[in-house]
């Protein structure tokens, strides 16, 4: 849709820091596709902001996506989540359905389509799962319902590492650790970085290989053009890795389904990325 009439939808992704955000680029790319009446925009927000920005654009006719770091905020923001927000306790795609704002976390849809294009189905997998966040848990849902053999979910604070177990059931085959030295010496077929490390220039790297025994790929839930240093590091290391661009593209066809009732334009979105990492 090239011109904005008193009828366009509006949707925007919330939170904070949105300015590298490539959901705009993928968005407007499947609308002007398909033909659909609708303007995807990022703004920036506080937590204090949240609620009552979702709630007015929702309300509205439109909807979004939120993201680091409010999607467990709006989790409780939405009035009918999907299963998959009561699972997760996070949020990332919303919209105005029936006189309700529904939720649904596509984070799950999207991670899965990830990790299958990185290592194909990683049942009977072991997994190293850096964060405790809203990424970590689509992440983590994904995981348990594709049958991996164990997790071993690392924080910076254990505490909420301990909770997120928890909010699962505290499964046997989820781990907490507590020390990253306690990681020497171990395995895993999969490593998974669904922390915020990596958006900011200058941020340490979200692990170290060196500081695990073997990691046969790694994923890195944070993208950016070109590539993020953590899979730098690791293709510098022969490791299979990918960043965060075929979730972001996923996650993003699912959100889009959400909206408007129809398949999303996979090639489209997928070409606007195109465009993007040549421009960038």
């Amino acid at each position: 849709m090239d011109t904005l009439t008193a009828k366009t939808r509006v949707f925007a992704l919330l939170g904070d820091p949105v300015a590298h955000s490539l959901s705009p680029t993928i968005q407007n790319a499947a609308i002007r596709a398909t033909g659909v009446d609708g303007v995807y925009v990022a703004l920036r927000c506080g937590a204090a902001d949240l609620p009552c920005l979702l709630r007015g654009i929702a309300a509205a006719g439109g909807g979004g996506n939120v993201t680091v770091p409010h999607k467990e905020l709006a989790a409780r923001v939405v009035d009918a989540p999907t299963a998959a927000v009561v699972r997760t306790g996070a949020c990332n795609t919303f919209w105005w359905e029936d006189g309700r704002i529904r939720g649904d976390n596509t984070d799950v849809a999207g991670f899965r389509a990830a990790v299958r294009a990185l290592v194909g189905a990683p049942a009977g997998a072991r997994v190293l799962l850096l964060g405790a966040g809203g990424a970590a848990r689509g992440a983590l849902h994904a995981l348990l319902e594709d049958d991996v053999a164990s997790v071993a979910l690392y924080n910076r604070t254990p505490g909420r590492a301990t909770d997120l177990r928890a909010a699962f059931g505290d499964p046997g085959c989820i781990r907490v650790v507590t020390d990253r030295a306690a990681l020497r010496g171990e395995r895993f077929d999969l490593a998974v970085n669904a922390t915020s490390l990596g958006l900011h220039p200058g941020d340490p790297l979200p692990l170290d290989f060196d500081e695990v025994d073997r990691v046969g790929a790694a994923l890195d839930l944070v993208y950016a053009v070109g590539g993020t240093r953590w899979v730098h590091e690791a293709h510098a290391r022969g490791l299979p890795a990918a960043d965060g661009l075929e979730m972001l593209i996923h996650q993003g066809a699912a959100a889009f389904e959400r909206w408007w009732g129809r398949p999303a334009p996979l090639d489209a979105m997928r070409e606007a990325l195109s465009m993007s990492s040549r421009i960038g």
